[in-house]
């Protein structure tokens, strides 16, 4: 089939690479437009369009899929399907007609959970211990669009959502091409999604992301790993926001919710049940370092044993 993909962070380059890859023919890529990032502001091209140029494909990056401009630039290149990973903006119905098998989206839960922007790092955050990939028929509904296939993963103990995020981008590569392989022998028709089970998954504010050590220390855990690496978790020291990676659950119970210890080597917090140990913080406007090290500097007057 002739493909035109849409997506643009770097977890949609393993599908990208599959249909390069694939019988299929991807005779342009779809993306968003070039975007100021970093501390220099620069303007800076999403990894798939990266890609797309190194592969010699066209990219097409209307600012609104909305503009019959850019919708007669997609119809231009007669795609059979438009292969969809995590492209980050809405396709109006008259994008949505241009393909006649349609757009397939490779969305990254088990549908109807966690419907939304932020699947995985939702998952965690909820402690799920399975996930998965779902291929479905994009519609203008918020990702209930009938199924075509489906593939589970594991969600292991110290799984950090960017973790899990990495092995279903490699693993659901495979089922989007299967699934494409399947639509274009017309081995496969999709099935509506149940109607129970629905869960959903906006994406995470840097607000949301802090701390609350007044949770018990399992829901702290999960939280941190569901917020790492992005927005990335953090809290509240000496009035300046601290980012904090995953920590390690423990079995103390002496210190109370947010209370800092200091040994000689490790960082301990409080929370509503068994403290945690620090792993990596990110002071202000400075690297990720290990929590004690970063310890010996601002942190020093803490309780300490």
């Amino acid at each position: 089939m002739r493909l035109v993909f849409a997506g643009t962070p770097e977890v949609a380059l393993p599908s990208l690479d599959a249909l390069l890859g694939s019988a299929h023919e991807v005779v342009a890529v779809l993306t968003r437009p070039d975007a100021r990032a970093g501390r220099g502001r620069s303007m800076s091209q999403s990894p798939v369009k990266a890609r797309a140029l190194e592969a010699g494909v066209p990219v097409l990056q209307p600012r609104s899929l909305r503009d019959p401009e850019a919708q007669a630039e997609l119809a231009s290149y007669a795609p059979d399907c438009c292969p969809v990973v995590a492209y980050g903006a809405l396709v109006p119905p008259p994008a949505l007609a241009v393909p006649p098998r349609g757009w397939v989206n490779l969305h990254f839960s088990l549908l109807p959970a966690w419907r939304g922007a932020a699947p995985v790092q939702r998952a965690v955050m909820a402690g799920d211990e399975i996930t998965g990939a779902t291929t479905f028929l994009l519609e203008a509904g918020l990702d209930t669009g009938p199924v075509y296939g489906r593939m589970t993963e594991t969600v292991r103990p110290t799984d950090t959502a960017g973790d899990l995020l990495d092995r279903l981008a490699i693993a659901g590569s495979g089922l989007l091409v299967e699934t494409l392989d399947a639509l274009e022998t017309g081995d496969l028709q999709a099935v509506a999604q149940p109607v129970h089970g629905v869960s959903l998954a906006p994406k995470l504010s840097v607000e949301e992301a802090e701390i609350d050590w007044a949770r018990p220390g399992f829901g702290v855990d999960r939280h941190i790993r569901g917020c790492t690496p992005d927005p990335g978790a953090w809290t509240r020291f000496r009035g300046e926001r601290l980012g904090v990676g995953p920590v390690a659950l423990t079995e103390r119970l002496d210190l109370a919710a947010g209370q800092l210890e200091i040994t000689k080597r490790e960082v301990f917090v409080g929370t509503a049940t068994t403290a945690v140990r620090l792993g990596v913080v990110r002071p202000p406007g400075k690297k990720a370092m290990d929590a004690a090290d970063w310890a010996r500097g601002p942190a020093s007057g803490t309780t300490r044993r």
